[in-house]
């Protein structure tokens, strides 16, 4: 089933192999093998240094709409690039964030990450400033499309509290579909938002696994596996998307320790056997980590 009450993620989204069992820092993998097929790598950089040779391995690109390197020379090596897009909150450090909270449609800080807002999905004016300001500005960059974060806000908070934030699930898909309707030719990959995908399933055409398999602590600033019921949950729900929308692309992004090539390798294999489209990152998101050859 799509609906789960999984935790909010927060952060800021083949060849044919035998893989053992492999055991190291907390991680374990079961034998498994993977579809040729499903070997499309893509990346996710969220910073504007590197020069675009560092990109050439990969398919697809996302950037931070503001801050990233020329889009020409990606666009002439036939790379997809999408823009990041925050549809459940707003950060502090963007130009629009005053036109917001002038509006009074902020609802809360984020506790996690502070400097960023819940912004309330269900106003008619956060839903004109996306269809009319913030996506035509990320395509009139040269973008082929936009990357939907945050989109697990809106449930977590109408689960928190129903009666003050009824509505706010609907809200967003009524939002990922409105996009669509008024950009019907541009690329949409959607980070989580598992609840959501009943309604907008067939109106993306990518969604995205953060923090699937295994994630960052930042309590004790370590990387570390996701608990396994979590992460057979998400597997089973990404698993769903696949059969019910079968256009839809599966992408996970998962976060280790760049210098456990074992470790990037193992979650590779175990991404790839279940037939997504993994990359491996630092939870940053400043650096392109090379999947390790095998």
């Amino acid at each position: 089933m799509f609906l789960a009450h999984i935790p909010p993620c927060f952060h800021h989204v083949c060849r044919r192999l035998a893989l053992a069992v492999w055991v190291s820092a907390g991680l374990s993998i079961n034998p498994t093998q993977a579809d040729p097929l499903s070997h499309h790598p893509w990346v996710v950089y969220y910073a504007a240094e590197l020069p675009i040779t560092v990109f050439d391995p990969y398919e697809l690109v996302v950037f931070d709409s503001d801050a990233h390197p020329p889009l020409q020379g990606l666009k002439e090596r036939n790379k997809t690039v999408l823009g990041y897009l925050s549809l459940g909150e707003v950060e502090g450090n963007r130009d629009w964030f005053d036109a917001v909270r002038g509006e009074g449609l902020l609802i809360q800080e984020n506790p996690v990450w502070k400097g960023s807002w819940f912004v309330d999905v269900r106003d008619r004016r956060w839903t004109r400033r996306v269809i009319e300001d913030l996506v035509p500005r990320i395509l009139h960059r040269g973008f082929d499309g936009i990357f939907l974060d945050t989109l697990d806000n809106p449930a977590h908070l109408e689960r928190t509290d129903p009666k003050r934030y009824a509505g706010m699930t609907e809200a967003a898909a009524r939002l990922v579909r409105s996009i669509r309707r008024h950009y019907p030719d541009i690329v949409i990959m959607q980070n989580r938002g598992y609840e959501l995908l009943p309604e907008v399933g067939g109106q993306i055409d990518a969604v995205l696994g953060e923090s699937v398999f295994a994630d960052y602590d930042f309590d004790t600033k370590r990387y570390q596996r996701v608990p396994d019921a979590l992460y057979r949950e998400q597997v089973g729900i990404l698993k769903d998307a696949q059969r019910r929308y079968p256009e839809l692309d599966v992408y996970t992004l998962d976060y280790w320790d760049p210098e456990d090539a074992a470790g990037l390798t193992a979650i590779y294999a175990e991404q790839q056997a279940n037939g997504f489209r993994p990359y491996v990152a630092t939870v940053e998101l400043d650096r392109v980590v090379m999947e390790p050859d095998r």
